[in-house]
Parts: C-alpha cells; sequence; structure tokens
C-alpha cells in the first residue's frame, strides 16, 4: 500500500489553533516541528514544565470549546505565534515572554467558559512537544476513515475535528488500526505505530463556530464499539516529509 499524504498540520500552542504546512524535517523520539511546543496550564494545574504532564492540567477544546475555532501562525524564527478568532482581533506574541502573558490571557479570557479554571501561564518542555501521549508521538489520520465517520454521523464534517498532524487516503476505513506495532514510511521519514488514539468531547465541536454540533463519541461507540479515530506514530528515523510523498507499510 502506497498513498499520497495529503495535507500536514501543526498546533503550536496545544488546544489554541493549528497552522497548514507543505513540509517538515522530522526527527527520531520527536515531534512534527512546531506541534504543541506550548500548552496553557490553568489555574487548578499542578503542570510546572519540567516535565511532560496529562492533558487535565491544560485549558482545551474538550472544556473549552470557543478554543476550537482558533487558527494559529508560528513564526519559528521569530519565537511569535499569532493567533485569530472569528469573535477576536488577532493577536500576535511570544509565549516564552512573560512580558507578553497578559496580553494572551487578555485574549483568551473571552473564550474561556466561566465555571472552568481560568488559564494562568505558558508552559514548555524542552525537547518535546505537549502531547496528549506521554511519549513525543504525531497523529496519523485516514481519510477513509473520515469518510466512514460522515457517513455514519448522516453529514460532511470537517475533518480539524480530530486535530490529526498527517492526512493520508488509503481507500479503506480504519486500515490505521491495523498498523499498530508495525511501521511506515512517509517521505524519507520512518515512523512505528505505537497506539490508536482515543477521543474526547473536543471532537464534537466545529472548528468554524467554536460550537459543539455533533455527537461523534457516541456515533464511534454505537458503530464501532470504540472512541478511536487516528493513530499516534514514534519517529524511529529522520527524514523530511512533504505534502503529497508516499506512506507506505513496511
Amino acid at each position: 500500500m502506497s498513498e499520497g499524504i495529503t495535507h500536514i498540520w501543526r498546533h503550536p500552542i496545544k488546544s489554541h489553533g493549528r497552522e497548514p504546512l507543505e513540509s517538515a524535517s522530522l526527527v527520531a523520539g520527536q515531534c512534527l516541528p512546531g506541534d504543541r511546543v506550548w500548552a496553557v496550564a490553568h489555574e487548578a494545574s499542578k503542570a510546572d514544565g519540567s516535565a511532560w504532564a496529562p492533558c487535565a492540567n491544560f485549558s482545551r477544546v474538550a472544556k473549552a470549546p470557543q478554543l476550537m475555532a482558533v487558527e494559529a501562525r508560528y513564526d519559528e524564527a521569530q519565537g511569535h505565534v499569532t493567533l485569530s478568532h472569528p469573535t477576536q482581533d488577532s493577536l500576535t506574541f511570544s509565549p516564552d515572554s512573560a512580558a507578553d502573558l497578559p496580553r494572551f490571557l487578555d485574549w483568551v479570557r473571552p473564550l474561556m467558559p466561566e465555571d472552568r479554571a481560568a488559564s494562568a501561564r505558558i508552559l514548555r518542555v524542552p525537547g518535546r512537544g505537549m502531547t496528549d501521549s506521554p511519549f513525543p508521538s504525531i497523529s496519523l489520520c485516514n481519510w477513509a476513515s473520515h469518510r466512514a465517520v460522515e457517513t455514519a454521523i448522516g453529514h460532511t464534517l470537517s475533518p480539524l475535528r480530530w486535530r490529526g498532524n498527517i492526512w493520508f487516503d488509503t481507500g479503506n476505513a480504519w486500515d490505521e488500526n491495523k498498523w499498530i506495532g508495525r511501521d511506515v514510511q512517509i517521505g524519507e521519514a520512518v515512523l512505528t505505530i505505537r497506539e490508536r488514539t482515543v477521543r474526547c468531547l473536543a471532537t464534537t465541536t466545529n472548528p468554524e463556530t467554536g460550537q459543539r454540533d455533533a455527537d461523534t463519541l457516541k456515533m464511534l461507540r454505537d458503530t464501532w464499539g470504540h472512541q478511536d479515530f487516528a493513530v499516534y506514530a514514534e519517529v524511529i528515523k529522520d527524514g523530511a516529509i512533504r505534502v503529497g510523498d508516499s506512506i507506505k507499510v513496511l
């Protein structure tokens, strides 16, 4: 099986926007470059930036649906991120700058539910992204599986709900679930497929409006008996990837 990569997406700040890429240089044991570099810890968080921490420590779409409608652009040379949202003026700031933190907190406050812990600080862990998985992962998404979900739920869905990194199309739904424990080559890089991605309430939210409008979780459970979409992979061989590259199970 060899199919072309259709999209590459990164999410510079966990749960705070996405950005399309045409190419990336993957490094063994690391996330997609620029993906989940930072995460926003809330007032009740125990995370301190010294190590990876579970997603419950961070402001995220599952608890704050309006965050799903955020778009992001990451200027790696300047260390700046620009965030935009349908109801907000855009904000350009440095997530690493303590001086910029108040501006970010002011910007994001209207997007956070009043009954949830407020965003408090931005963290990063040197050397790895703040993925939901405890290992530095890259998520792989199959268009065929997405189409099966749309058919089951009865209407179109934005693929951005899944917040995946690399999109491809095998033509067969759930092929990717059969790859656990196997290696795949994408462009010059090789990744090993570690586990299926168990989904949360975030996927019920429309990326254009930030409103929950589709019960993706019930549909997955009722139709297939699981709550999974996409797989987590770990890079085991460095290499460049780009849109149009083939993906091949080794």
